[in-house]
């Protein structure tokens, strides 16, 4: 367990979170793997509080947007991840991983923005086009748009 999720955990169990400046000894890095490890350890509402204080002190660090992207898409909270995987997207730029696509597909998809998701869907597979989830996420987006246009029609 790391350093910073261990003082988190022991400080919540005397009613008392860490302050910004406790948390700001550490590295987003470190950060993250506190989050890591406080979500393995089912302790979602610390993490997501730990992700809140490090969204606050590191707001342009990929870290931070990850990790706090992912407990958004955890939460289903569909347009804080697309603004979080957005964020992280545009910071990455030209080298932004498969990951980050498939995360942001999803978040858009997720939150109902299918032409968004379809548009940056097929960028990604201009990078990465083997990638698996990236195919997966491409068809669903497919299968969704047809049935959609068809559902459309036929109501016509």
């Amino acid at each position: 367990m790391t350093v910073l999720a261990q003082e988190i955990i022991t400080s919540a169990q005397v009613g008392r979170m860490l302050s910004d400046r406790e948390v700001s000894r550490f590295k987003p890095a470190e950060i993250r793997e506190a989050i890591q490890t406080l979500v393995t350890e089912g302790k979602d509402g610390l993490a997501i509080a730990l992700g809140d204080a490090g969204l606050s002190l590191y707001p342009d660090s990929e870290d931070i947007l990850a990790i706090t992207g992912l407990l958004a898409l955890m939460r289903q909270d569909w347009a804080y991840a697309v603004d979080l995987m957005g964020q992280l997207h545009q910071l990455q730029g030209e080298k932004t991983p498969a990951f980050t696509y498939v995360m942001l597909v999803r978040a858009l998809r997720c939150n109902l923005e299918p032409v968004r998701a379809a548009h940056v869907c097929t960028q990604a597979l201009k990078q990465y086009p083997e990638q698996i989830e990236l195919v997966a996420e491409g068809l669903l987006l497919e299968d969704f748009m047809t049935s959609t246009v068809l559902e459309t029609n036929s109501e016509q």
